[in-house]
């Protein structure tokens, strides 16, 4: 859709019928904005792994738009994620966001052949060549397992180096801390796009408690004007679009490549920003 710019909107994959029923509509309502692409979530192994792959190929092959599956290294072998590239290689699939993945628990770090996702990347090179787009993931304001803020900063340039063609951020919500950490990366010969990923906020209590475990800090002044509507979700999400929105278009005007929305799988809280900023279509 955009040559100078790219947008793109990211599931999860459901554990029920009526969820992938619902997650269908949303992704067809959104398929009418022509985003770039869509991307799916991914759980190592079974049943998980599973419902990323069927999910993927539907929302490619049946909702018409390229998607881009997640795929991690952790507690899966060499041969799966060959046989995981194969299989999406043969249904054309032509993106995918390689991730290290969360250790599963009761997991060391020797769960999986491969350990950290700029060897992902490189399996994924050698495997298939030029054939995918690659995705990886940025953290402007640091994974929450990393050493320090250089430590992380390093294993981007790390991943950016073994073939990655582009990134998407963990959402954050101050557009410094992202003009920061490209301003970082490019000193250290970072060049491919770091698309900002953009979470819309639908509700507190979820929201904190994501943030919490994610590492994404909510300013001290969003906490306290979300805290002060208690239950009011009315403007709580009124509030949050107008955040998320002024921050967007500060991304956008700072020279951001593109936006990355994760919808939780609802179509509204996307919509009204992308709306407010007057995107193409």
């Amino acid at each position: 859709m955009s040559q100078e710019r790219r947008y793109s909107f990211e599931f999860f994959p459901t554990k029920t019928d009526a969820g992938h029923e619902k997650l269908l509509n949303v992704a067809r309502q959104l398929a009418g904005y022509n985003p770039d692409f869509f991307s799916c979530t991914y759980g190592a192994g079974g049943s998980t792994r599973d419902r990323t792959l069927n999910t993927v190929l539907q929302l490619d092959g049946e909702v018409k738009v390229p998607t881009a599956p997640h795929l991690s290294c952790v507690g899966d072998s060499k041969a799966e994620l060959r046989q995981l590239l194969n299989t999406y290689k043969d249904a054309g699939i032509r993106r995918i966001v390689a991730l290290r993945g969360d250790l599963p628990s009761g997991m060391g770090m020797a769960s999986g052949e491969l350990r950290y996702a700029n060897e992902l990347v490189e399996f994924i090179r050698d495997e298939t060549g030029a054939h995918f787009h690659i995705e990886v993931a940025a953290y402007p304001e640091v994974h929450p397992q990393a050493r320090s803020f250089e430590d992380d900063l390093h294993n981007f340039v790390r991943k950016a180096q073994a073939g990655a063609d582009s990134a998407i951020t963990q959402y954050f919500f101050s557009a410094d801390c992202y003009f920061y950490f490209v301003e970082r990366a490019r000193k250290l010969g970072v060049e491919i796009p770091i698309v900002p990923g953009i979470m819309p906020i639908t509700n507190y209590s979820k929201l904190a408690r994501f943030s919490d475990a994610c590492g994404a800090e909510i300013p001290r002044w969003i906490r306290k004007q979300l805290e002060a509507y208690g239950d009011d979700l009315a403007s709580i999400q009124a509030f949050g679009e107008q955040v998320v929105t002024e921050m967007c278009e500060r991304l956008l005007d700072g020279g951001a490549p593109g936006l990355h929305f994760y919808t939780l799988n609802q179509a509204e809280p996307s919509l009204a920003i992308w709306n407010n900023l007057k995107l193409p279509r």
